[in-house]
């Protein structure tokens, strides 16, 4: 879909949304110059009782959505200037200092955490009350995850928005739905524009990817119906998937679903950056196994077919500089042969910046055999801390998937080729071990990983 009919979707939605906020807006009594201060004042107030607070909500948010960046981040500075009265909490503490006894302390202690809240929380969750309040909220968070290094009020707004947030999206109140074919128009365009990993090009790119053989599901919240938080894009198969291109391809022909014997994910994407920090995708993957299972007997494995978008970040360096430890002698002997150039590295940064180069029997001869190598340490071993350093790597690991299988030319995309030289790596969701490997890596930050693919990671050290 065009970038075009995205854009005209949002603005069919907001227009839709601040008529009913300006139709709410109309009723509220006050002056024309009101102070917006004034404004955040009376509606925390509450005169007129709740209906009167949820229709100045409704003008805050107008106000806010209506405004420019500097208008933007002028009324949310003001937002978070309704902080913790700090003579509220000084006298709060002494008396938690004062007690003298347990039950005198923790009665100071309730009182201290109602002196801390800030009564723009208050404000915040008045929002709530107002149509399509939630998603408003989600999205002046994505706002302010962008602004808030500029100034400590509005980080702390963040941090209390994003506590909001996390109870509200909890995942016991999410709600599992299939997208398919037949679903709204209006939710298959959100599927187009929140497409995150592998773009949807057309309508008919979109069609194939909801075939028979195809699965879509999404995580919902009732608050927000309409709007998917996050979605995965499931290819039933025979065998391990190892390009994106043929799971992709529109003129491949459609296989029969229930005689697959296993389950590709092959497109993950959050849909709202204002949820960023609050994760569903463990919860997302795990529910979808347990749908496809019941659905389709005959599968016996769940895997994806996944990026790695920082293999040549942390590669290019390395090849860039030369280093002697990168390459054996071996490998920089016929990687120098099938590519002539001064050095090893300076052959294997050649091969993969030729255009179709896995193309090229003699060129992916020589680079294949290293590249799986090093991508196989790259993600088993280089770390950010006790974090594997790919972040889909991490996202994987963490939700308790191994890593198991190297596939190069898996996709031939210019993205592809710019970020990973083509590579991808299916990480396998095992039912019964899932939990085990989640304690592995959160616990111990162990990466689990087929054996085939640990013998790599080793290398020829």
């Amino acid at each position: 879909m065009s970038e075009a009919a995205s854009s005209g979707l949002l603005d069919r939605a907001i227009r839709r949304i601040t008529t009913v906020w300006r139709d709410m807006a109309s009723t509220v009594a006050g002056e024309a110059d009101e102070t917006l201060e004034a404004q955040m004042q009376a509606c925390l107030a509450g005169r007129g009782g709740e209906i009167s607070a949820r229709n100045r909500a409704a003008k805050l948010a107008e106000i806010y959505l209506a405004a420019d960046e500097d208008g933007r981040k002028a009324f949310l500075l003001t937002l978070a200037s309704f902080d913790s009265d700090p003579d509220a909490v000084a006298n709060a503490f002494t008396k938690v200092q004062g007690a003298a006894d347990i039950a005198e302390r923790a009665s100071a202690k309730a009182a201290l955490r109602k002196a801390l809240e800030p009564p723009r929380l208050r404000l915040l969750t008045q929002f709530t009350a107002i149509p399509d309040g939630q998603k408003f909220l989600v999205d002046m968070r994505s706002f302010l995850l962008r602004v808030r290094r500029e100034d400590k009020l509005l980080a702390a707004l963040e941090a209390d928005l994003r506590s909001l947030l996390g109870a509200w999206f909890d995942i016991s109140f999410l709600e599992l739905q299939r997208i398919d074919w037949h679903s709204p128009a209006a939710l298959l365009e959100k599927l187009v524009d929140y497409e995150a990993v592998h773009a949807i090009r057309s309508w008919r790119d979109l069609k194939n990817r909801l075939d028979s053989d195809r699965r879509c599901y999404a995580f919902f919240h009732p608050r927000m119906p309409g709007e998917p938080l996050i979605f995965v894009e499931v290819a039933l198969v025979q065998g391990l998937a190892g390009s994106v291109q043929d799971l992709l391809d529109e003129k491949a022909p459609v296989l029969d679903a229930h005689a697959a014997d296993t389950a590709i994910f092959y497109s993950i994407s959050n849909c709202q950056a204002g949820l960023a920090g609050i994760s569903f995708g463990n919860f997302l993957i795990k529910r979808v196994v347990e749908e496809l299972s019941a659905e389709f007997r005959k599968l016996k494995a769940f895997a994806t077919l996944s990026p790695i978008p920082g293999f040549r970040r942390w590669l290019d360096p390395l090849l860039a500089a030369n280093d002697g430890d990168l390459l054996s002698d071996d490998e920089a002997s016929l990687l120098q042969e099938a590519f002539p150039a001064e050095s090893g590295t300076a052959a294997l940064a050649g091969i993969i910046a030729r255009r179709h180069w896995w193309r090229e029997v003699p060129l992916r001869e020589a680079a294949e055999p290293v590249l799986t190598r090093l991508c196989a340490r790259y993600l088993l071993a280089e770390s950010n801390g006790k974090r594997a350093r790919d972040p889909v790597a991490h996202f994987h690991l963490s939700n308790g998937a191994r890593v198991e299988r190297l596939n190069v030319a898996a996709d031939t995309s210019e993205k592809g080729v710019r970020e990973s030289a083509t590579l991808m790596v299916n990480y396998l969701y095992d039912p019964a071990r899932i939990e085990e490997y989640h304690e592995d890596y959160a616990g111990e930050g162990k990466r689990n990983a087929s054996t085939a693919v640990r013998k790599l990671a080793r290398g020829w050290r």
